[in-house]
């Protein structure tokens, strides 16, 4: 069997998105996810810390890496966020990412009640501080200053020695401005849901330019890619069930320049939604056209969804395939779940 390989020579990794249920549940699939061969789990930041599944997770299994796809940098405290992340890296002996992202400003200030601040800069700060407790927290350290956080630690209790004084930071990007603050300061990208396979194979040349600017190998960095995928044997009730979760993301006014950037500028601003209604799409699903609706969920049965993502592999090392979610019945979301694990059954039966 020819062994299919990622965009550095290794192996195809594959990850999965597991959401909040009682432990009999999350345990089952979790479990699961470890017999199919994927490589880890992530969980959402939708309403509270994504590390507390990721705890019961890293509990109930002994391979599978669990990592918060994203923690919102900006909820939080970032010592609080690097306790946690030392915690959760020490329950699953070292098999813990952790996962940072802005989120959107309407977001943070819309549902946190946080204050408006440059996310950029933030986000940068917030690593900083995270890698420097992770490493020193054990030991003496230093005050650190930066423009959103002066640690003084006048109260500091040192944490026992980590697994890893390193645990990897992955970020996740939609826009160059975060992709390259990324491939900067992080172990780790993971690209956008929104990246189809056209734009990410366009992007390849600029991960690589920016990682060469910063004096950075291709291999040090794991770049990971998060698509939506519908398998159906029946495609076209796939794409019907997967119009709504392509228009609750060109509702957001903020994603708009992307949109026009890679050519549905109109269709999205048609799905734009008034600030606060983003939880009601129903009002703008037939804004979608199937066309707008391929480009970003790959749809169908297994094989055919298998050679419509194949290009991916030639830019990435790893993918966290995800199912449409809007408007979906639970019946319906198990189903497509199913579809995920077989096609990276099916994947992993073809070398890869």
């Amino acid at each position: 069997m020819t062994k299919l390989t990622n965009a550095t020579g290794g192996e195809r990794r594959w990850w999965g998105v597991l959401p909040v249920l009682p432990a009999p549940v999350l345990g089952g699939m979790a479990k699961q996810m470890e017999q199919v061969g994927f490589e880890g789990c992530f969980s959402l930041q939708i309403y509270g810390p994504p590390f507390v599944p990721m705890a019961a997770v890293a509990a109930m299994t002994d391979t599978l890496k669990v990592s918060t796809g994203i923690a919102v940098a900006g909820t939080r405290s970032p010592v609080e966020t690097a306790y946690a992340a030392i915690e959760l890296d020490t329950i699953s002996q070292g098999r813990f990412v952790l996962g940072l992202g802005t989120s959107l400003h309407s977001a943070l200030e819309g549902i946190y009640g946080e204050p408006r601040r440059k996310l950029l800069t933030h986000l940068r700060e917030v690593v900083k501080i995270v890698r420097y407790v992770n490493a020193n927290g054990h030991k003496e350290m230093v005050p650190l200053h930066g423009e959103y956080y002066d640690l003084a630690w006048t109260e500091k209790m040192m944490t026992p020695p980590p697994v890893r004084e390193h645990i990897p930071i992955w970020i996740a990007a939609l826009k160059d401005k975060l992709t390259s603050l990324t491939l900067e300061i992080a172990d780790g990208l993971m690209v956008h849901a929104l990246w189809t396979v056209d734009y990410t194979v366009q992007k390849k040349s600029f991960i690589e330019a920016e990682l060469a600017r910063f004096g950075r190998k291709r291999d040090g960095v794991e770049i990971n890619a998060w698509p939506w995928i519908a398998i159906n044997d029946d495609k076209q009730q796939a794409i019907d069930d997967s119009r709504a979760t392509v228009a609750g993301y060109a509702g957001y006014k903020e994603y708009e320049s992307f949109f026009d950037s890679i050519g549905f500028g109109d269709l999205a601003r048609d799905c734009q939604l008034a600030a606060g209604e983003h939880g009601d799409v129903s009002g703008v699903i037939d804004k979608v056209s199937d066309e707008m609706v391929q480009a970003f969920v790959k749809c169908g049965p297994v094989d055919d969804v298998l050679e419509q993502i194949e290009p991916f592999w030639g830019v990435v090392d790893s993918l966290c395939p995800m199912t449409p979610y809007r408007n979906l019945s639970m019946e319906q979301l198990t189903s497509y779940n199913e579809g995920l694990f077989r096609m990276v059954a099916e994947a992993k039966r073809r070398g890869g």
